[in-house]
């Protein structure tokens, strides 16, 4: 027995030992200098060397240079160019030294990818547009498609094709492709929708192309007919469009069904993202267009204020925010006030929301209630019997926008004669209320 125990000892303190030895030869492993870039003194994945002869790691130098500087930071002399050669013998080097200590948990680093020039972007673009002409779906779809491929190997690559241009040149392409046919050029159409939704927010001419009637009307057949990954592009790309100018919301709601389509994709969701972004589309839709008061009365008689208030009662932060602005601008009519008045949800819910989401969801939030506090008298005492003068006391003392303080001092003057015998001071849990933002 005592053998045994013996035994079992040295074993313990032989195993000790070997982890000491380990633990040394990690501590004894050094990365040769000429292996680390200059800048970040890291071991270099992409070697490459500029005018001056120095050797740095490629994503490292990149940034030096996109900060605006002209010189090499070591030397400190003025580049004569900016190429960056790859330094293929020193990275060959590298990834052999990596294997050799690989026992040690290095890991080889992967050899990397060529990034695209702008002088490759520039051809491609230009044969885009000669298959844009020629309505060549086969060639326009093989060009889009190594652009794509382009655009999935880096982020630098995705900020050289962004840079020369391309949006604008896609957008014309998908204008093209969509006035001729949606369901001849329906692939083509879709590798273009899915590249550009990497290059967002687009410039002028790109929005000019995509805001297009026939670019409108493709989408929302894509939207109607194809798969999830193409209708989250398509209203992604509706977004972005009425993000940047609300007019062009008014050629989307000249589309049949539209209106109805946005509904329903809050009615019965298919995906959280196109779900927000149908909430952001309807939202433009409403607030500054020509015809918004048509748009809003459509979206009133279809029960938009009903579906809102019972997608904000549980509904995660930025679901709420969206349906609580829409909400907000859906009452900046009169038919939509009279519709809120008459839902028994809308004023528990919107006193509720004050303080409890977030800044944004509370300026809206106060913002419905001053609306509808406008018209009848009835709101004012609804208000008071579930503690909104508690609520905007609160809100003013803890601190919020201009605007919004402006609106909670005018309510609590309207709410003040009606207070006596009126307030509902237990519908107020102050215990767990807290400040969201």
């Amino acid at each position: 027995m005592f053998n045994w125990r013996r035994r079992k000892t040295t074993g313990r303190h032989g195993e000790k030992r070997r982890q000491q030895q380990q633990q040394q030869q990690h501590k004894e492993l050094e990365i040769p200098r000429h292996f680390l870039c200059p800048i970040t003194l890291d071991l270099m994945k992409d070697p490459v060397t500029l005018s001056s002869g120095i050797t740095y790691d490629r994503e490292s130098i990149e940034t030096w240079l996109e900060d605006g500087n002209f010189t090499c930071p070591v030397t400190n002399q003025l580049l004569r160019s900016f190429d960056q050669i790859p330094n293929h013998s020193l990275r060959k080097m590298i990834q052999d030294w990596c294997v050799e200590n690989g026992k040690y948990g290095v890991e080889r680093i992967p050899t990397p990818r060529i990034p695209v020039t702008s002088e490759e972007v520039s051809e491609i673009l230009f044969a885009i547009m000669d298959s844009n002409r020629r309505l060549d779906q086969c060639g326009c779809l093989d060009s889009v498609q190594k652009i794509k491929k382009w655009c999935m190997e880096s982020e630098r690559n995705r900020r050289c094709i962004t840079a020369n241009e391309t949006a604008g040149v896609l957008a014309a392409a998908f204008d093209a492709f969509a006035c001729d046919s949606f369901e001849r050029n329906a692939n083509v159409l879709e590798e273009i929708l899915c590249v550009l939704n990497w290059m967002f927010p687009l410039d002028g001419e790109a929005l000019e192309h995509l805001g297009s009637q026939s670019s409108l009307r493709c989408m929302v057949w894509f939207l109607k007919c194809r798969d999830l990954s193409v209708k989250q592009n398509s209203m992604a790309a509706l977004k972005e469009l009425l993000s940047c100018d609300q007019q062009y919301g008014e050629g989307l709601a000249a589309i049949d069904g539209v209106n109805e389509m946005l509904f329903n994709f809050i009615k019965d969701p298919i995906s959280p993202s196109i779900t927000k972004a149908s909430l952001m589309v309807i939202f433009h839709m409403v607030s500054s267009c020509s015809s918004s008061e048509k748009i809003k009365s459509e979206f009133l008689d279809m029960g938009l204020v009903s579906l809102l208030l019972e997608t904000i009662v549980e509904s995660e932060r930025s679901l709420c925010e969206r349906a609580l602005g829409v909400l907000d601008k859906l009452c900046d009519s009169k038919q939509g006030r009279e519709v809120a008045y008459n839902n028994a949800l809308a004023m528990p819910v919107l006193v509720k929301k004050i303080l409890r989401v977030s800044e944004l969801a509370t300026e809206y939030s106060v913002s419905t209630i001053w609306k509808l506090s406008k018209d009848e008298e009835r709101v004012l005492i609804e208000a008071l019997q579930v503690g909104a003068f508690q609520k905007l006391l609160l809100l003013i003392q803890v601190g919020c926008g201009d605007e919004t303080k402006e609106k909670a001092t005018e309510l609590l003057k309207l709410l003040n004669p009606y207070r006596a015998g009126l307030e509902c001071i237990d519908s107020v849990d102050f215990k767990s209320l807290k400040r969201s933002f």
